[in-house]
């Protein structure tokens, strides 16, 4: 009756979103799987897909989890009314975000390369 549902936006999922956009969305996407689980990047990546598909608000008995969280994440992707540019805004907003944490977090230790990548 349930499908597998994650807590939050699970990694796995992110390899599905690759064809989703332009080719920065492509770009964003391939940088983040050459990367490991824990890297900044990648956190910030998920965190960004945790706040677009509201996974925090998300129960487990709703519409929306019974169908999973690839199905979600692809479904927000697809009705996201924004550009590229704006959906990497938003990346770089959560990157921020997992970086000041991580500053201010004395229990945290992030993997991180110092790598312009936008």
């Amino acid at each position: 009756m349930y499908t597998s549902n994650e807590l939050l936006f699970p990694h796995h999922v992110i390899p599905s979103l690759k064809k989703l956009r332009g080719p920065e969305w492509r770009a964003l996407v391939e940088r983040v799987l050459s990367l490991p689980e824990t890297h900044e990047e990648t956190l910030a990546f998920m965190l960004m897909m945790i706040r677009l598909n509201g996974c925090m608000a998300c129960e487990t008995d709703s519409y929306r989890a019974m169908k999973g969280c690839a199905a979600c994440a692809l479904q927000t992707l697809r009705r996201y009314k924004g550009d590229d540019a704006e959906l990497l805004e938003q990346y770089r907003q959560a990157l921020d975000d997992v970086r000041d944490f991580a500053r201010h977090s004395t229990e945290v230790t992030l993997h991180h390369e110092v790598i312009e990548l936008l």
